[in-house]
């Protein structure tokens, strides 16, 4: 008898009783369910919620790599910088140093671990008190949360923020599909404004940038966004911005490796391409805006605003958490607008509102996470006058034919 029919066996004890959820949600992780409908009409489909989530994970797992190397690298390039050795960026001669890989999994897989084992933890007890299965839908918000926070971030101060974004920002509204907010966002959200010190300022983002014994206050780890939002010039030139030799969140700062996952969550249909191509449109829109304003010469050069206002519009489209926040959180099927016209309003409006945030919040340069948030709560609105409109029109028509 193999594992899978000693399983099968297995699940038949643990029915009506108190610990089935948890071990069904192990059982169906490793192995199709062995139950079948008996009546009423189904559809026969090879995708369910699990292998969604699967698909998103595997999206993921480029921008996961690339963020441990790049925690890697910024840690060692930061404490050469310190000691006056400039590192030259170069993804060949850089990519495969072990040395890069290893610092960056000591400091980043502890991440994954805790936002797992207290994410599902918190899913499992919420099932075996409610008495139904365990939902999926944490599969890609535990992934999701270790890519948006600084690599030094402590780690219980991550416990804490995961528990608060799903039993709050999940559980409370019913569950999985239930939600109204982004789970991993509202984690976020939590750590910053409960730990501002640890989610914003230039020491957070590099991995020992706080506390490197030697010379620890000559280590920056100031993002581009803080840079500009200071009226700072950078050292990093387009191919660093794009491909992601910048500090910043675990997983935003390649925008190259974004924009593939992108496109495979297109091709695979889980992926809205309306919320995506608007949000685009609408932070290149906002941008153009503010480089308008740069242009006539109605906001004097060094002023408060003038650093990120002067940022070319393409430029806000590769540096920061602008084009994750787009692929992987904008694109939500649960927490976004529903109806297709909703999808091109709600899209537009985020990418409208997070270059507008990063502009004049210089002290939270980072705009499209509190943007997302923001019509998180608008989503059901949009897509209620959507339909309205759609109704008054059929409305006309129906007037029409019958006058």
């Amino acid at each position: 008898m193999g594992l899978k029919e000693k399983l099968h066996g297995i699940k038949e004890d643990f029915k009506g009783k108190k610990m089935a959820p948890a071990f069904n949600a192990l059982h169906t992780f490793l192995y199709t369910p062995n139950e079948t409908t008996h009546n009423g009409s189904h559809i026969r489909a090879v995708d369910d919620l699990k292998r969604t989530m699967n698909t998103v994970i595997m999206a993921l797992i480029p921008v996961l790599i690339w963020g441990i190397f790049n925690a890697g690298y910024q840690h060692y390039a930061a404490v050469d910088a310190a000691n006056g050795i400039i590192r030259e960026a170069s993804l060949f001669g850089n990519f495969f140093t072990w040395d890069n890989f290893a610092m960056g999994a000591i400091t980043v897989l502890p991440l994954v671990i805790v936002s797992y084992l207290v994410g599902l933890g918190v899913e499992f007890i919420f099932a075996v008190i409610k008495g139904h299965e365990v939902e999926e839908g944490y599969l890609v918000t535990g992934m999701l949360v270790p890519l948006i926070v600084p690599v030094d971030i402590p780690l219980w101060m991550l416990a804490v923020a995961v528990v608060f974004g799903v039993v709050i920002g999940k559980e409370v509204f019913g569950g999985t599909g239930m939600n109204i907010l982004n789970p991993a966002l509202t984690i976020r959200a939590f750590l910053f404004f409960a730990y501002p010190t640890w989610m914003s300022g230039d020491k957070v983002w590099v991995h020992g940038a706080k506390d490197v014994v030697g010379t620890p206050d000559a280590i920056s780890g100031e993002t581009i966004l803080g840079a500009y939002a200071q009226n700072s010039s950078v050292v990093y030139d387009f191919a660093d911005k794009f491909f992601g030799f910048i500090p910043g969140s675990v997983g935003e700062t390649s925008t190259f490796l974004i924009i593939l996952g992108g496109l495979f969550l297109m091709f695979t249909k889980i992926a809205s391409w309306r919320i995506i191509f608007s949000a685009i449109v609408g932070a290149a829109v906002m941008g153009l805006i503010f480089n308008g304003v740069v242009y006539q010469g109605w906001i004097a050069e060094g002023s408060k605003f003038y650093g990120l206002m002067n940022t070319p519009f393409w430029e806000h489209l590769i540096i920061g958490g602008i084009a994750f926040g787009i692929v992987y959180m904008a694109t939500d099927p649960v927490s976004g607008a529903q109806t297709n016209t909703g999808k091109y309003w709600y899209g537009f409006l985020i990418g409208f509102f997070s270059i507008m945030i990063r502009v004049f919040n210089p002290a939270y340069p980072e705009g499209v996470f509190l943007a997302i948030l923001l019509m998180n709560v608008f989503a059901p609105t949009i897509d209620h006058y959507v339909v309205q409109a759609n109704v008054k029109k059929r409305m006309k028509r129906l007037k029409l034919k019958t006058a």
